[in-house]
């Protein structure tokens, strides 16, 4: 068991993390950086290489600039592999990693998903309009990797399956065609999903989902995966009381570590392709309040009506905070919180003086 804390980068946390906040990770790689790119706006993209064995893995985090999770983990990793842990040894002489911490450092910097263009990175691939793309693209044929860990976060919304259970970590082996054949590179994908998931379910019992395997070949880990070079989707979703996804960074720093043991050890095919589809699909039931009794408070709402409140994440100066937003109101069947807030009387409202936003936004809401 790898204790997470003693190789946590403490010198990132939270959500917002741009490239000013990582620029003094770079002085602790004991390799030489490797400059691939700028961004629109300039800012220099880098990337390292770790290890001298011959499986070659190439990831990448911060594509879009507002999922900073893996980020973080993707340095948390970095500090196990510089370790005399004989795991990371073992990993260094059998794998060279290719790692590129933050491809989009304008979006990073205003807390966006697309870059400072507005186009989504990840639906660029085809295209390749943006020279973040291109400098992706470019490390991907300069390099040749025999795996590929396309590295994100997802909303709060997911849930693992129909269960009353948050998506904590979702993964995907991409389709690499229309009709979503299971070919050689996406099969390997599956079984190295399938290894982390037996991992993940001692920590994170039935918290673990399958994202959307909709084919479109404008995303990269569809093109790479149409290039015959399995590649995995890791996406860094909500664990209970989380927001700042420190719990989940952890996760995912576990998670890249299993999957590199696997391809280190050749156990990928003890894994089997079928439990894969074990893996509950993702669904979008769960809002991050869902208040009760609502009509006790605001009268414009009908009585057997529930509010479903999603935060939307502002940046503020140099941090993100959560504003509660109405998302739906309804009788809201099958959908969950990660909070439940009980209205009782007009009188005591139930709510605690942290909660007295969403109060004020539930008393403003008309029919």
């Amino acid at each position: 068991m790898i204790d997470h804390s003693l190789y946590k980068e403490k010198s990132i946390q939270g959500r917002y993390i741009n490239m000013e906040a990582i620029q003094p990770c770079f002085s602790k790689v004991s390799c030489p950086i490797t400059h691939i790119g700028y961004s629109v706006e300039g800012i220099g993209i880098n990337a390292f290489r770790l290890g001298k064995g011959g499986k070659k893995v190439l990831m990448w985090s911060q594509m879009h600039g507002n999922e900073s999770t893996t980020t973080k983990a993707v340095w948390d990793l970095v500090n196990f592999l510089q370790s005399d842990d004989s795991l990371a040894q073992n990993i260094l002489r059998e794998c060279s990693l290719m790692i590129v911490p933050m491809l989009n450092p304008d979006g990073a910097r205003i807390y966006t998903r697309e870059n400072v263009n507005k186009v989504d990175l990840n639906r660029d691939a085809k295209d390749l309009t943006q020279p973040e793309s291109i400098a992706l693209r470019n490390l991907f044929e300069s390099f040749q990797p025999d795996f590929c860990f396309n590295l994100h976060d997802q909303r709060t919304l997911f849930s693992a399956g129909k269960a009353n259970k948050s998506a904590t970590v979702s993964f995907l082996s991409p389709a690499s065609n229309q009709e979503r054949h299971i070919t050689p590179s996406r099969e390997v994908a599956m079984k190295l999903i399938v290894g982390m998931n037996a991992m993940l379910q001692k920590h994170i019992p039935s918290q673990v989902g399958r994202y959307d395997d909709g084919f479109n070949d404008n995303c990269i880990g569809d093109t790479f995966q149409m290039l015959n070079v399995p590649t995995i989707l890791f996406e860094s979703g909500h664990y209970p009381k989380d927001y700042e996804r420190e719990k989940t960074r952890e996760l995912i720093f576990l998670s890249i570590i299993e999957a590199l043991k696997i391809i280190t050890n050749n156990e990928i095919d003890t894994y089997k392709t079928g439990d894969y589809f074990s893996i509950p699909g993702n669904q979008k039931l769960f809002f991050d309040v869902i208040i009760r009794n609502p009509e006790l408070v605001n009268p414009e709402i009908e009585p057997g009506q529930k509010v479903g409140i999603r935060y939307k994440e502002v940046l503020d100066v140099d941090k993100i905070t959560f504003k509660p937003e109405i998302a739906e109101i309804g009788l809201l069947d099958g959908f969950y919180g990660h909070q439940t807030i009980e209205c009782i009387d007009t009188k005591d409202f139930g709510f605690a003086s942290s909660e007295k936003e969403i109060l004020d936004l539930l008393l403003k809401t008309k029919k």
